[in-house]
């Protein structure tokens, strides 16, 4: 059976619960499928995963892949990639999208290799256009656009695979928006059985260790990011002042977390987390571009910065010229009045 008009999306889970990339790219496939009149297949591998395939139609998905099976339990590449590249192989995807995860890095090249195929990583968007080689004199319509920062991101760059099938991209973490749930969406689910290989095995996981962050940049209403601008280490306890009466996050340029002002954990950005909250405060940050590409889309941006041409004004609703040990403390201050007398008005 082949499946030319389908876009593929590798659903990763972990414990039963599936990583928001997943999903994200679920919600992107529908909208690229409704453009191209396709399909949308998710492709779910584990152990006792059955519950996930309605999750992954609600999303978006008409159809679900669904390998249950007791070795594929904790993700590992040889009996992922087994499935993945069977499946692959049988049914002839056009798209194949997969999470650009830890997991999802790894698979995915494997993947595109043994399929003798493009992949681009680390897409920050998706779109359908056409592409022209002129020494054919050949047009291929209706090829997905991987587009993906380049040189450093100082540049972006469009990929495309107009002779190679299926199209693969891994693409970032947060940048694609998380489709609501539609409880009442229908579609069907496939169970497939893996034919493994003893090779497969060569593996063994033998406990695992898992370490949770309490820093949640991702899902913050509200997040408080520094830059060098802020000063030292010190310093940031402001950031962490104002974070914690608008109920956000605190998060950080590459510049501070380099300079060993912050964990790396709070690091925004092309090589840190894309964040898209209802309002982003830039204390002390310029502006390159490989930070905005990780919170450009906030709802509202206020930037502080001496410097009146910081890049990270051009994309600011809200520009203050100014110090930031001076703004902030006079920020927390208005904050902490207001509270006082909304507490003395109930």
């Amino acid at each position: 059976m082949t499946e030319q008009n389908s876009i593929w999306v590798f659903i990763e889970q972990t414990d039963g619960k599936i990583a928001d990339v997943s999903l994200e790219l679920t919600g992107k496939a529908r909208e690229l499928a409704d453009q191209l009149g396709y399909e949308v297949v998710g492709l779910v591998m584990g152990r006792d995963v059955g519950p996930l395939a309605q999750q992954v139609i609600e999303r978006g998905a008409d159809r679900v892949l669904l390998a249950d099976d007791p070795e594929l339990a904790d993700y590992r590449t040889l009996p992922y990639a087994r499935v993945a590249i069977a499946e692959a192989r049988a049914r002839k995807p056009e798209i194949f999208l997969i999470g650009g995860t830890p997991n999802g890095r790894d698979l995915a090249p494997r993947v595109a290799s043994a399929l003798r195929c493009g992949l681009t990583a680390d897409c920050t968007d998706l779109q359908i256009g056409e592409y022209t080689i002129r020494k054919e004199n050949k047009t291929y319509p209706n090829l997905l656009y991987q587009i993906r920062p380049a040189f450093g991101g100082n540049l972006i760059a469009t990929i495309v695979n107009p002779k190679t099938r299926p199209q693969m991209a891994t693409v970032r973490e947060g940048v694609m928006r998380l489709p609501a749930a539609r409880p009442d969406r229908k579609g069907t689910i496939e169970k497939i059985v893996p034919a493994f290989e003893p090779g497969d095995f060569a593996l063994e996981v033998l406990s695992r260790q898992v370490r949770h962050s309490t820093v949640q940049l991702k899902e913050a209403p509200v997040v408080v990011s520094g830059g060098a601008g802020v000063g030292s280490a010190e310093d940031f306890a402001l950031l962490r002042d104002l974070a914690n009466l608008l109920g956000g996050e605190v998060g950080a340029s590459r510049a501070a977390v380099d300079a060993g002002m912050i964990g790396r954990e709070h690091q925004v950005g092309q090589t840190g987390t894309t964040v898209r909250p209802r309002l982003y405060i830039a204390a002390g940050i310029s502006g390159a571009i490989q930070h905005r590409a990780g919170m450009d889309e906030s709802s509202k941006i206020i930037a502080i910065n001496t410097d009146p041409n910081a890049p990270m004004f051009q994309i600011a609703h809200y520009k203050i010229v100014g110090d930031v040990a001076e703004v902030l403390p006079l920020i927390i201050k208005t904050l902490r009045e207001r509270s006082m007398d909304q507490r003395e008005q109930e």
